[in-house]
């Protein structure tokens, strides 16, 4: 088992950047998820890892190894694709042992290791069975079973789960962290599903654009984005974002938009020196700290009834606040009963601040 380095890494594809100057260091043992939209560069992180492309500058190390140069084959990794790539002509046990055969392990090796891995993953039953004769969600654990069966250093996970259906995500999510964590093997998860990284990482890292954006545990990713676009692509729904201009009048500061006014009651000197009056910023607030509120409340503000959506355990409340929509998770079985203007109240101790450029404005 090895750690994970990228040091000033790049990767262009003619005049396209696909990975810009990234650097970083994932610990041995750590499962890290690379999160982001389609184009943000993950999967050829992925892939500059695994070997399967070259960087065109910076290196890459795993444990004590620059392996920048060292084919696949030589790196120690085991890859879970996101269409599983089994052989559909052999067996499940050929599948599984593959990697064994290629590097010269006898046949009563294989067929024993394949068989021990199998029986971890609850597929010991269907060993002599072809691709095409087995569940998606059992193919995708074959093509686990085949990324493990060789103990390699690393573990990379390209989407593994997109094909599957909603149910088998959530068994299967659960049962690769249960195995990472017995093994303890280092590995790096590519997903676009921010509910998968949530659940699977010890820390996140937030890519758009070619570079990371944010790097850190699941909580702090999602309680303390570093800007608006983090803000926005963690969470479902995501964090509430509105536009506001400051004012600081003696010893009262006020956040003015067109639709309202809220009284920052106990904020004055938290901005002091930190924001100007008259200066924009975007007050970021995730639905769950929001808050059906009165209208004599000084941290509500109004806005008409747009959608209610009892879920169960909860119901999201969607209310137009201007020419935006703002949404409100409410806890509880028994759904609110809300009509026409509705006014919600913002639990100011989860309020985060943004600049008119996105960055997160640190507090006092």
């Amino acid at each position: 088992m090895a750690g994970v380095a990228f040091r000033g890494v790049s990767k262009s594809f003619g005049a396209v950047t696909a990975v810009d100057d990234v650097s970083f260091d994932i610990h041995d043992g750590e499962i890290v998820c690379l999160l982001g939209p389609s184009g943000c560069g993950k999967t050829t992180t992925l892939r500059l890892i695994a070997g399967l492309e070259g960087p065109t500058a910076g290196s890459i190390h795993i444990g004590d190894r620059d392996v920048t140069m060292i084919s696949p084959k030589g790196r120690d990794i085991g890859m879970v694709f996101q269409d599983y790539a089994l052989y559909p002509h052999m067996t499940i046990s050929d599948n599984i042992s593959y990697p064994l055969k290629v590097r010269g392990v006898s046949k009563e090796e294989r067929a024993s290791r394949a068989a021990e891995v199998a029986a971890s993953l609850q597929i010991g039953n269907l060993l002599e069975r072809r691709p095409g004769q087995i569940s998606g969600g059992q193919q995708q654990r074959t093509s686990v079973a085949r990324a493990v069966v060789h103990k390699p250093q690393v573990f990379l996970f390209d989407e593994p789960l997109s094909n599957l259906d909603a149910k088998l995500r959530l068994e299967a999510r659960g049962f690769i962290k249960h195995l990472q964590k017995r093994l303890g093997v280092t590995s790096i998860y590519v997903t676009h599903d921010q509910a998968e990284a949530m659940a699977l990482a010890d820390r996140i890292a937030v890519m758009d654009g070619g570079r990371i954006v944010q790097m850190a545990p699941p909580l702090e990713v999602y309680h303390r984005p570093a800007n608006t676009f983090v803000a926005n692509f963690l969470g479902s729904p995501p964090m509430n974002l509105l536009p506001v201009r400051l004012e600081r009048r003696t010893g009262v500061t006020r956040f003015v938009a067109d639709a309202f006014t809220i009284t920052a009651e106990g904020w004055h000197e938290r901005l002091q020196g930190r924001v100007d009056d008259g200066e924009s910023v975007i007050l970021g607030v995730r639905p769950e700290h929001l808050a059906l509120g009165e209208a004599d409340d000084p941290w509500s503000f109004p806005g008409e009834l747009y959608a209610t959506e009892p879920l169960g355990p909860e119901t999201l409340i969607t209310i137009s606040v201007g020419d935006a929509l703002t949404t409100l998770r409410i806890f509880g079985d028994d759904p609110p009963v809300v009509d026409g203007r509705v006014h919600a109240r913002i639990q100011n101790t989860n309020l985060r601040l943004f600049r008119e450029g996105g960055e997160r404005i640190e507090l006092g």
